[in-house]
């Protein structure tokens, strides 16, 4: 086993880093001018959070430069995922369409099951999960924001299994990590903008994540960052509606009474 760093390798682990910064400041931009179509008034995001943007941006900078190395390393331990790579050959428009449907079904399960149970754990939740919760009101760069243990056992590991067990090459992960971080970037935005085609295909977006990191809303909607699945399976899917303020954009409202 060679460990040696190619092309390929450093784009899949850079590319989804570039994406997450461009992507956020896309939508940090918008956030400025799309009152009518916020979660939440632009002010809340510094009077009814816990961390400050300054604490977020170092903490989401640490986790990636983890990312970075983690991913690396996974790459030089399965070259054997690069069968195809190495004859000159690019996998074929279903192999890629298989492995991107098994990554994201394998990251969702990964992440369900952990999420819950950093939720069900009060000590885990205390100690770790709580941090990411202190964004109350998510913005788009606070998305992956988290104690760096969490960041390794929810992102890192379950990016690596999504990659290992999809057989992806470092050139088709980069687009699968980029694709991640652009959905997770995405439920974190707290706008709702028409034609957003996450919204279209995906039931699990920014008003269901929203009301996950609601005081109310913690039981419910831990399923991320695709589907939906594993909340409606296991109850614990909570519906919403969205009203128009009168002073412009959304407030998300749970159908169904939450438990305590």
């Amino acid at each position: 086993m060679a460990f040696e760093i190619t092309n390929d390798m450093l784009v899949g682990s850079l590319l989804p880093v570039v994406v997450y910064w461009v992507y956020g400041g896309l939508y940090t931009v918008l956030g400025y001018t799309c009152d009518n179509y916020r979660l939440h008034p632009k002010e809340d995001e510094d009077g009814k959070n816990f961390a400050s943007k300054e604490t977020v941006i170092k903490g989401v900078l640490w986790q990636q430069f983890r990312q970075f190395i983690a991913t690396n390393l996974l790459y030089m331990m399965t070259r054997g995922n690069e069968t195809g790579a190495s004859s000159g050959q690019s996998p074929s428009f279903i192999v890629l369409a298989r492995q991107f449907v098994v990554a994201m079904l394998v990251f969702d399960t990964y992440q369900y099951f952990v999420h819950r149970y950093l939720h069900q754990n009060k000590f885990l939740y205390k100690h770790l999960h709580s941090k990411h919760h202190r964004l109350v009101v998510s913005y788009p760069f606070g998305a992956i924001y988290s104690h760096p243990i969490e960041g390794f056992l929810f992102d890192i590991i379950g990016g690596s299994l999504a990659i290992f067990l999809s057989g992806m090459t470092p050139r088709t992960s980069a687009f699968f990590s980029s694709f991640s971080a652009m959905k997770s970037v995405d439920d974190h935005c707290g706008l709702l903008l028409p034609g957003n085609p996450f919204h279209i295909f995906f039931t699990n977006n920014t008003a269901y994540h929203d009301l996950h990191h609601q005081l109310y809303g913690g039981k419910y909607n831990f399923s991320q960052p695709f589907f939906a699945m594993w909340d409606k399976i296991l109850g614990t899917y909570m519906p919403y509606t969205l009203e128009e303020r009168e002073e412009g954009g959304f407030q998300l409202r749970p159908v169904k009474e939450c438990k305590d």
